[in-house]
């Protein structure tokens, strides 16, 4: 029911393959987010239960059917909640389609007892995004390294890369200002550190950088984390400086309008509002922790500030004030070009008919 990286990345993908001249099905809960998706872009939907995380035999017996009747030759999962039953289904029915995990949550344990490797023993495949993650399932499962594939997240960059200006972005968004601008997009949710990012502007950044927030409230959770944004600000003095705009689907906008774009999660996994904005020509300033070290190459392309750690991040504040200009849109652009659709659907598609043949 929720709706996120994991379910858009999930549908944009649906949308691009099928383009491709695939046949795609969605599998997904009645009424949620993703339902809607399906039908306002004509995608096939075949509704199904909530079911347990683990051990759920009569859900996988469902499905399990449902995807002999539809001949379906590949299911791609991105949540871990979903694996379980899809490897039940492909266990307890001897069925020959292929299962394909694309990891974009990193391993938080070693999962390396028997459990793990006999449902991680079901999967064709299993993607990541990034080395460090390739890394960790090496590292922190059983595996078998064949089975591990490096294929980078598929992003439409040519959306990103239009020309536009900063002030026609900003115009669009209702914002006046000639103020060095900083950017966080995404729901209001305490692990995308729009807190930690108001408290490094009050108490370490200068007073002429102000914010933009892009986005809603988790769905389906209260407005506790929102409301204490706003208490922040009130109780810091800080209304003049905050803007706030729901989210929209012409994205690039925001990332046109904003001087940089703060990463300031604990430790994300992969990041795409990272590849969106470099894809953008925007500069990022990133928590030293998680993808966004590998994708920022170390600082390279990017600056990193000490995870979770207001001061840091209001130091690097005060230094990309400074220096605004040392990372050129070209150079952004050309460091993550690997994560263009256009590169990536082959590569899924080439990955799928080699495990096929095997």
């Amino acid at each position: 029911m929720s709706w996120g990286g994991l379910e858009m990345n999930q549908l944009k993908n649906a949308l691009w393959m099928r383009e491709r001249g695939n046949e795609v099905f969605v599998f997904g809960i009645v009424r949620s987010r993703t339902e809607v998706f399906c039908t306002e872009n004509n995608l096939d939907f075949i509704s199904i239960l909530t079911h347990r995380k683990y051990y759920d035999f009569s859900a996988a017996t469902r499905l399990r059917s449902l995807l002999k009747e539809k001949e379906i030759e590949h299911v791609i999962i991105r949540h871990v909640n979903d694996m379980s039953v899809c490897a039940l289904a492909k266990f307890w029915g001897k069925s020959r389609f292929k299962l394909h995990y694309f990891m974009e949550m990193q391993l938080g344990v070693k999962k390396r007892n028997l459990l793990h490797t006999l449902r991680f023993g079901q999967l064709d495949t299993w993607s990541c995004p990034l080395e460090w993650l390739k890394t960790q399932v090496e590292t922190m499962t059983k595996v078998n390294k064949n089975k591990i594939v490096l294929i980078p997240t598929a992003t439409d960059t040519e959306q990103f890369s239009k020309t536009m200006s900063k002030d026609e972005a900003r115009k669009l968004l209702n914002i006046e200002t000639e103020k060095l601008l900083l950017g966080i997009a995404g729901r209001f949710d305490p692990q995308k550190g729009q807190l930690l990012l108001l408290r490094a502007l009050a108490n370490h950044a200068k007073s002429d950088v102000e914010v933009l927030f892009l986005g809603e409230t988790t769905y389906n959770e209260g407005n506790s984390y929102f409301d204490e944004l706003q208490d922040f600000i009130l109780k810091n003095n800080l209304s003049t400086r905050i803007y706030f705009r729901p989210f929209r689907k012409d994205i690039e906008v925001f990332y046109k309008a904003i001087d940089a774009f703060v990463m300031a999660s604990k430790a994300e996994s992969i990041g795409m509002v990272t590849i969106e904005s470099m894809a953008s020509g925007t500069p990022v300033i990133g928590s030293n922790a998680g993808g966004t070290v590998e994708l920022l190459e170390n600082g390279n392309n990017g600056f990193l500030f000490t995870s979770e750690d207001p001061k840091a991040l209001g130091e690097i504040i005060d230094a990309f004030a400074k220096n605004s200009t040392c990372f050129s849109a070209n150079q952004l652009q050309e460091s993550v070009s690997a994560f263009n659709k256009i590169k990536v659907l082959p590569l899924i598609e080439n990955r799928l008919m080699y495990t096929a043949k095997k």
